[in-house]
């Protein structure tokens, strides 16, 4: 099975051993804190360490569980459940209207980056951390790898608010702290530091002969103007993160491991980009083909290995593949943390700047603008306009077979465990409970809406496949 809690006897020894090495990483992370040995701690007091920490990751199980909750939300009658959830028929408002859904998943995408890097700042182990007299290995693989932040970003602050969000969705963005979720994305799209992609959204759509459909009427000149504008700064933003990026990787003043070279690290900085990017744009790939034909899928040797694997069967394969690419993104995201942070030591600003900009640059800031645009967004533009491209790339079946490994292992099987306990403490009720089925408002001619065409939509659906216990 691709996920889920049953009571068989491999599922339950993977939820212990999964849960075990949770707690692990956990003691080990809030210790190292104390010991004051992580990037942030040794800098300032632990408790601004513990607070970031903490912070990032509960701020990420609502990015996470909000994005399931309003993209599965969005088809439905709103009205059905604005007198009992009045706080998620607000959210619901907002991101029905217009192109504010998709406006909101750029946004979004942002903070789950910003959120990763917080954890590598505030958790990620000094270089000559002194680890309880951990083994060499334990050390090279929970804290040099980033094991231990892996699984508390993938387990707390992903999996297992995805894993309630798919069947509760009401329930689950029915507070304010969703809603103040749901401004702060569409202000970091509004601010325009992300218009770069839309520059890209348009190539791609010229190239794939696809004309860009708009749920707004069309802009008039003045918000044509503050448009452009915004994406023109937006480039000059994303390429000064660029040219700083390489700057620092190239004079080795990154947090980067001590003895990896500066051209080695430029080209794994380069290699982590890429997967970062290919994973995010086989996940769109992957939904949009789902519903069509085996012919319609291309006929090149790995577009029909990939399909035969992902589609074959049951179908599990499709929620486990997203299971598995869950932790491999966070994975490269933190090692894109690590290499792009910048961190000059007492060398001296890097390039001339102000201390006010250095220390910008130590946040870590201009690395998530760089991966957002260039290693998430414009591959998953790319790859919903041009699907068939993606599942003809070898890359993509090894990338399939690795995450589907990762899976199998059930070393993000705690995540189920959390999300049961979670829904119990927090009464969460399926959806159902409160709007009946699709069938049922059908019936009762409280008609839903028109499904989004967003790429994003197939994620819910595949998420409550994974999810069924």
């Amino acid at each position: 099975m691709a996920g889920g809690f049953d009571n068989d006897p491999l599922t339950i020894a993977k939820s212990v051993y999964s849960c075990i090495l949770l707690a692990f990483s956990v003691i080990s992370i809030f210790g190292l804190i104390a010991n004051e040995q992580t990037n942030l701690s040794e800098s300032a007091h632990p408790a601004v360490a513990y607070l970031l920490l903490i912070g990032a990751v509960g701020w990420l199980t609502m990015v996470e569980g909000g994005q399931a909750s309003l993209v599965g939300l969005y088809p439905v009658n709103k009205e059905l459940y604005k007198d009992s959830h009045f706080k998620a028929y607000i959210s619901t408002t907002i991101t029905n209207w217009g192109d504010n859904l998709d406006r909101y998943l750029i946004g979004r995408q942002y903070m789950v980056v910003l959120v990763v890097f917080c954890v590598n700042i505030s958790a990620g182990p000094i270089a000559d951390a002194d680890i309880w007299g951990y083994p060499g290995w334990l050390k090279d693989i929970f804290f040099t790898a980033g094991l231990a932040m892996i699984l508390i970003t993938c387990m707390i602050g992903q999996l297992n608010t995805q894993v309630n969000a798919s069947h509760c969705m009401i329930d689950y963005i029915d507070n304010y702290f969703a809603v103040f979720t749901l401004f702060v994305a569409m202000t970091i799209e509004y601010s325009g530091l992300l218009h770069a992609s839309y520059i890209v959204q348009y190539i791609v759509a010229y190239l794939a002969g696809k004309p860009i459909e708009s749920k707004e009427p069309p802009r008039t000149v003045g918000q044509n103007v503050f448009f452009w504008g915004r994406c023109l700064v937006s480039l000059a933003i994303l390429g000064y993160c660029i040219a700083v990026t390489f700057v620092a990787l190239f004079d080795g003043k990154t947090t980067m491991w001590d003895g990896v070279p500066p051209g080695l690290a430029v080209v794994i900085f380069l290699i982590l980009v890429s997967i970062v990017g290919m994973l995010e744009g086989m996940q769109i790939a992957f939904f949009a083909v789902a519903k069509i034909t085996e012919e319609e899928r291309g006929s090149s040797f790995f577009a029909k290995k990939t399909c035969e694997l992902l589609y074959s069967g049951e179908g599990h394969n499709l929620p486990g593949f997203m299971i598995g690419r869950q932790l491999c993104v966070v994975s490269c995201m933190i090692f894109v943390a690590r290499v792009t942070s910048v961190d000059v030591g007492d060398s001296g600003n890097l390039m001339g700047v102000s201390d006010g900009m250095q220390s910008l640059f130590e946040t870590g800031f201009l690395g998530a603008t760089l991966l957002t645009i260039l290693g998430s967004i414009s591959w998953q533009l790319v790859a919903g306009a041009f699907p068939i491209a993606f599942l003809s790339n070898p890359l993509t079946y090894v990338l399939l077979r690795w995450c589907l490994f990762l899976e199998a292992t059930g070393i993000c099987q705690g995540a189920w465990v959390i999300a049961r306990v979670t829904r119990w403490a927090l009464g969460y009720q399926r959806d159902e409970v409160y709007i009946g089925t699709a069938e049922e408002r059908k019936a009762a001619e409280m008609k839903d809406k028109k499904p989004s065409e967003s790429a994003y939509d197939g994620v819910v659906d595949d998420l409550q496949k994974a999810t069924d216990a």
